[in-house]
């Protein structure tokens, strides 16, 4: 099977995935939009994870097969059963990586349940948190009609279920598995093209929203990227005696081009996924769930989840008579007063904050914050995330050093960007509210009210 996507061009589907994709649960992302309101803002936006994960699983094929021609790889018999398990479990895990997103995305996953509900088998998380989208994920792969399809793939690959939720999760349970030389452990590096600093997901999602959003902000060399991802080969850090990990490296002369998708993602939050319309449906939606939390439940019944798609959640809203949700499908939000971009207007913020609700004023707080990478501000960041690795070629051969000491990008962007907003209807207002509320917003200079 063939498929022409805007953005890579043709993917080609193998006889063996067409259950996947032709699955009930996976054709569910075809109605659950990428970038959910982000719709009502950005009219092209209506791409779907269903293409996404095809993206994905696009470039996690060129990706794999560009680093198996690494010298590492050279004597590897390409068409040995281990290689060609270990790419088309690698494919899989990229393609269904979103398989749990709930309707709108992100957007709601605070009303998903407890873990504990889910009943993964085997799953070792802690089971009084919250449920994510990653959880259901696991949940459809290894443990519902689902698992189903992925029968040919196993008869063909001996691909395994649990294997393709490990890559997900970036929890190995079975490190053999991923060994194609005894002692050498693959898994670090096909978990880091799965979720990294810089891995196929954020590679697609990028320039797939650039695309159909209209903007320039997430265009990065993609090709020069990719031409350039290289292998590590380190120490097993459990010190097991003669035990290698692989992990994902970049070489130096990329650098530059790294640098330039680690913006390109930081001013796509800013300008896109930070859009104050956008963030302020999502505050709306919340309130939605907060006032009226009977008329949408994502359920932990795993099949009745199948449901669960942006037009079932749009249906609640229109139906409901929910003040919040009629607000949503109209697309009317409170005009915003109040910006904040700096650290120094955090107290007129809270000053007008305490006003308002002192006055009993609705209002919406919208806050937005994010950093231009969660891997490299962590004390302990090599115990949580596998590192990036810079690859140096020297006369003496390869020197691997970590990212984070190869561009200062990290040091610079190393505080959390945080936008402050807060939406209100004024002409609902006495004259003497309106006069303090911009009294107080004239103690600084700001955007002018919308």
């Amino acid at each position: 099977m063939e498929i022409r996507d805007p953005v890579h061009g043709q993917i080609d589907i193998l006889d063996e995935e067409i259950p996947i994709i032709e699955d009930p649960f996976f054709l569910r992302l075809r109605k659950v939009k990428q970038l959910g309101l982000s719709e009502y803002i950005f009219p092209g936006a209506t791409h779907t994870r269903f293409l996404h994960s095809l993206g994905v699983m696009k470039i996690a094929e060129r990706v794999f097969d560009k680093l198996s021609t690494r010298s590492f790889c050279k004597s590897m018999s390409k068409g040995s059963c281990k290689f060609s398990r270990i790419r088309e479990t690698f494919k899989l895990a990229a393609l269904l990586h979103d398989l749990g997103h709930a309707p709108l995305s992100h957007s709601t996953e605070s009303v998903m349940p407890p873990l504990s509900l889910l009943k993964i088998p085997n799953h070792t998380g802690a089971h009084a948190r919250q449920a994510t989208h990653e959880d259901y994920a696991i949940k459809i792969i290894v443990d519902s009609s689902f698992t189903d399809s992925l029968k040919k793939v196993k008869k063909k690959f001996d691909v395994n279920a649990n294997a393709i939720a490990n890559l997900i999760s970036g929890k190995c349970s079975d490190p053999e598995y991923f060994e194609l030389k005894k002692g050498i452990n693959y898994f670090p590096l096909l978990h880091q093209l799965i979720s990294s600093e810089i891995d196929c997901d954020r590679m697609d999602y990028l320039l797939r929203d650039s695309y159909f959003c209209g903007v320039s902000y997430g265009h990065f060399d993609i090709e020069w990227i990719i031409d350039n991802l290289d292998v590590c080969i380190l120490d097993c850090k459990e010190h097991k005696k003669g035990h290698k990990e692989v992990y994902l490296g970049i070489n130096e002369r990329a650098v530059s081009s790294f640098d330039d998708f680690l913006l390109g993602r930081f001013h796509m939050f800013l300008m896109v996924y930070f859009h104050y319309r956008a963030v302020c449906l999502e505050q709306l939606l919340s309130k939605f769930f907060k006032t009226s939390p009977a008329e949408y439940v994502i359920p932990s019944d795993i099949e009745e989840y199948q449901k669960h798609d942006d037009f079932f959640l749009n249906e609640v809203l229109k139906n409901s008579q929910n003040t919040y949700a009629q607000k949503i499908i109209k697309n009317i939000i409170p005009p915003k007063i109040f910006e904040s971009f700096h650290k120094n207007e955090l107290g007129v913020l809270l000053e007008l904050e305490k006003f308002l609700q002192q006055k009993e004023i609705e209002y919406i707080r919208c806050s937005s914050q994010g950093r231009l990478s969660k891997y490299y501000h962590l004390e302990n960041q090599e115990e949580k995330y596998y590192p990036l690795k810079v690859v140096k070629i020297l006369p003496q051969g390869k020197k691997f050093i970590n990212i984070d000491e190869a561009t200062d990008l990290f040091k610079k962007f190393s505080d959390v960007h945080r936008i402050e907003r807060i939406h209100c209807d004024l002409k609902q207002l006495s004259a003497g509210e309106k006069k303090k509320i911009l009294s107080i917003i004239n103690g600084v200079s700001i955007q002018a009210m919308r």
